[in-house]
């Protein structure tokens, strides 16, 4: 009796800047995405997690090593690792989430049609410290705004609340 041939499983390359132990969350909350869409690790789909833990200098041959062996995407939640997966290959899916605009990177052409081999999410960082910048500013000129906090109801909104006006070292009172 002949035994048919069991496919290889697609490898995913995950990628991330951080340790072990600084990045389990992001890991668990990127295997559930992976069962929610009814990939489970070790049953369909392969996934090699690599931690960088703050040392760049072996992403290059790191991504060459991925492409070299042809997994199925490249997973990278992190700027400088997106730049090094897109560097090392046009043709194998990346998968980014970065803080910068995935644009003005060079990931993607744009954002409602990226092209090419790479998509993903942006996290609008810079675009959020500036506002907190603002708002730090608004609080520090304008002293009766960081007594009464009657100029703040809108911005407090926009920005998430009292937890971000703690981020930015005010002091509000209603």
């Amino acid at each position: 009796m002949a035994r048919a041939q069991r496919p290889e499983m697609p490898v995913v390359g995950f990628v991330e800047a951080g340790s072990f132990d600084a990045s389990k969350a992001r890991a668990a909350a990127f295997r559930k995405g992976l069962n929610e869409t009814g990939y489970v690790e070790g049953q369909n789909v392969a996934v090699e997690y690599h931690w960088l833990a703050g040392r760049y200098d072996g992403v290059p041959a790191l991504m060459a090593d991925l492409v070299r062996r042809q997994v199925a995407v490249i997973v990278t939640p992190n700027n400088a690792t997106a730049l090094a997966a897109k560097a090392a290959t046009a043709t194998i899916p990346i998968v980014f989430g970065v803080g910068e605009d995935p644009v003005r990177l060079g990931l993607v052409t744009s954002l409602a049609r990226p092209g090419g081999n790479a998509t993903g999410t942006n996290f609008l960082v810079q675009e959020t410290v500036a506002k907190r910048l603002r708002l730090l500013h608004e609080l520090v000129v304008h002293p009766v705004a960081r007594r009464r906090g009657d100029r703040m109801n809108g911005a407090m909104s926009a920005i998430g609340g009292k937890a971000d006006m703690a981020f930015c070292g005010a002091h509000v009172r209603f």
